[in-house]
């Protein structure tokens, strides 16, 4: 044996998990339910939650011992993991809250008091696109439009086929505000997009803000950290948030909202006002009075869980991109119908048009469908409803949003497909395994 040889032999090889031991994590999922729509509530494994408990068991034995030594430095470990996941320049940029809707309430509550003390005026507006998450647009009318602010929505394309269709659309939004004469005071911009699902031009998308003068840029990315790539410096926004529980594993309910060091940062708050009110954001957000902080408390955790996958987060969020696009790619040629959007733009989830005898043509129509699927044959999956566009002929109006995420298993998931025969549906479902479809 030659001495590279010996070498090799003799350095460690990293031991990945198991098939056997992400089954095992994921016991806990009901056992015949096809678990394809991760983007919805996202998932917890069996170590985190278990580490959670851990967590909740000190708060309950000693909770003043608790309160006074160990929530604020454990909340500045989840922060300082956060700081370095998403490529901030500092910690005190990042706040931990419960999720994206109340960082979205953070933000427009800020622009709301932008008008009542005169450094706004009525009619200024902001700009979003028409397919932003409902909770961030009733959050616009009870904050933005209540206090004088006009919203300017821009349509998505969807189907879409480039990055430039969605950039041309945002840039005629801003060009038609320029010519009615409005100031836009914000841009709130997804990262993925809810439903339809797209992963959006970001960092030209704020690029475009900052050239048209634009004095807030926020991004939703409800679907973002373990999803896509983020990285603060490089999207250059003034506002991000994202879940840690939908794919980053960590249990409900947990987020964060970056906010990008300036002279206006201090003046942001949380909409829950204690004791820690005027002492920053990321202090305020860390206390907002008694109850359970275990979710955000055991973010440290997740990093030795996705660690545990070669790659680590990278390596699980490339795999679950190609494994979606792979499944979505083979029903949409079993169905006869397309993708939504070119794989480039898909994240860990896809939309896949459904066949046009199911005769999607509502949102109730797709309500229905949804759960009929989840009652009759245990499948859990989003359906859209895209409503056809003025001379349109034959388009496709139903859509599946497919999710994949580490539990699922291809192969099993392959086998969920639509044969249509006359007017009915049917599902073929496993009959070689007794695996469920979800692991």
């Amino acid at each position: 044996m030659n001495t590279t040889s010996a070498s090799a032999a003799a350095t460690p090889q990293p031991f990945f998990i198991t098939p056997a031991e992400v089954f095992s994590e994921f016991s806990h999922h009901h056992p015949s339910v096809a678990r394809i729509n991760n983007g919805g509530l996202g998932c917890c494994p069996s170590s985190l939650i278990s580490s959670q408990r851990q967590i909740q068991l000190q708060w309950l034995r000693q909770p003043d011992e608790f309160f006074f030594n160990q929530l604020q430095p454990g909340m500045l470990r989840s922060r300082n993991v956060i700081k370095d996941l998403i490529n901030a320049d500092h910690v005190d940029e990042v706040s931990i809250v419960d999720n994206a809707s109340t960082a979205i309430s953070i933000v427009l509550q800020h622009m709301a008091w932008g008008f009542a003390e005169g450094k706004f005026h009525s009619g200024d507006a902001t700009v979003m696109f028409h397919c932003a998450y409902g909770a961030v647009k009733k959050s616009v009318e009870a904050y933005f439009v209540r206090a004088g602010g006009y919203v300017i929505e821009v349509p998505l394309p969807f189907p879409v086929n480039s990055d430039d269709e969605i950039l041309q659309e945002f840039r005629q939004a801003l060009e038609k505000a320029k010519q009615n004469g409005r100031s836009v005071r914000l841009a709130i911009i997804d990262h993925v997009t809810f439903m339809p699902t797209v992963v959006m031009p970001v960092k030209q998308l704020v690029s475009i803000c900052r050239e048209a003068g634009i004095d807030h840029v926020f991004i939703d990315a409800a679907h973002g950290i373990g999803c896509v790539d983020v990285d603060m410096k490089q999207i250059g926004a003034d506002f991000y948030t994202s879940n840690l529980h939908k794919w980053l594993f960590c249990p409900p309910s947990a987020a964060f909202l970056y906010c990008r060091k300036s002279n206006q940062s201090s003046a942001l708050h949380h909409p829950v006002v204690t004791h820690q009110y005027g002492n920053g954001l990321a202090t305020e957000s860390s206390w907002i009075g008694t109850r359970d902080y275990s979710a955000q408390l055991v973010v440290p955790k997740i990093l030795e869980f996705v660690n545990r996958f070669e790659g680590g987060i990278d390596g699980i969020k490339r795999r679950n991109h190609d494994a979606v696009v792979d499944m979505g790619e083979m029903l949409a040629k079993a169905w006869g119908t397309h993708l939504g959007c070119p794989p480039h733009m898909c994240s860990s989830m896809v939309m896949v048009g459904l066949p046009a005898c199911l005769h999607v043509s509502s949102d109730q129509d797709s309500s229905k469908l949804r759960t009929y699927l989840r009652g009759k044959f245990g499948v859990e999956v989003s359906i859209y409803y895209r409503p056809p566009k003025d001379g349109e002929v034959g388009p496709l109006t139903g859509y599946a949003r497919i999710s994949y995420q580490v539990y699922n298993k291809l192969l099993l998931l392959l086998l969920w497909f639509i044969d249509i025969s006359g007017k009915y549906l049917s599902l073929l479902q496993p009959k070689a395994t007794t695996l469920p479809l979800s692991h």
